[in-house]
């Protein structure tokens, strides 16, 4: 499988869950992979597990993302493909949930875009165009209680990619975004331990799972497959477009007809 041999790719959040799937995709896909991460340990995992480039940095930070996107144009002279996968999620209503934490989830989940679509554009021009795909979220049409900061980011990631949308046609660059439901990676893990009450993790990901009219949470592979086909040349009609990739959860109602 070499579909997207001489591609160069920079993955944020590239060293765990949807974002290592990512990686682990393009790269047998052939491409050149930069990964991002701000957590030397699983980064450095990821390096070596997968055989891809690191950059030790943060999203959030101007300087980081404009040295990350250099390092990563310099084999080929430009980036192909940008995956922001970088994301935080924190619980509580605008009242529980305190003016910082407001700011970590805004600013890693969507000003952490903001930047790296900043400084990867100019690169992806050297290249003749280029694709930016955006993990979003289901929770960008619909939420859950007691997740108003980040719904506030994904909902603000679907309009920044249809505005980028706009902004870059003319340069020949796509820019979609993918929204999951529920995705087996740490910070769902993280969330049913958090939320389990009498029952183990696994139960309460089990019971989330048959929320989802196919009855299951999803694999990281599977949203790494749904990124590969809005960066491949199969796709390049497709742009501002965000893409359900969710067991069905947005097709489904809560209100139900009597037995």
């Amino acid at each position: 499988m070499h579909d997207f041999a001489g591609k160069s790719v920079v993955i944020t959040g590239g060293s765990l869950g949807m974002g290592r799937a990512c990686a682990e995709r393009f790269a047998k896909g052939g491409a050149d992979v930069l990964i991002i991460a701000n957590d030397a340990p699983s980064l450095d995992a990821a390096v070596a597990g997968i055989g891809v480039r690191g950059f030790l940095g943060d999203v959030r930070r101007s300087t980081d993302m404009q040295a990350a996107m250099a390092e990563a144009a310099a084999p080929s002279g430009g980036i192909d493909i940008l995956v922001c996968c970088a994301g935080i999620q924190r619980y509580g209503s605008v009242v529980e949930t305190e003016e910082e934490v407001w700011d970590d989830v805004l600013d890693i989940n969507l000003k952490g875009i903001y930047l790296a679509a900043k400084y990867a554009i100019p690169q992806m021009r050297k290249r003749g165009g280029g694709a930016i795909i955006a993990i979003s979220s289901v929770q960008s049409y619909a939420s859950q209680t007691s997740v108003a900061a980040y719904t506030a980011s994904k909902g603000g990631i679907n309009a920044l990619v249809r505005a980028m949308s706009l902004d870059h046609a003319g340069d020949n660059i796509t820019v979609n975004a993918v929204c999951p439901a529920s995705v087996d990676t740490p910070m769902l893990r993280k969330s049913a331990e958090i939320h389990k009450g009498d029952q183990t993790a696994e139960e309460t990901l089990d019971a989330w799972g048959k929320g989802h009219p196919l009855g299951r949470i999803g694999q990281p592979w599977e949203i790494a497959e749904a990124v590969a086909f809005l960066a491949s040349g199969k796709a390049r009609f497709i742009t501002g477009a965000d893409l359900k990739v969710d067991g069905g959860v947005m097709a489904k109602l809560g209100i139900v007809l009597p037995q």
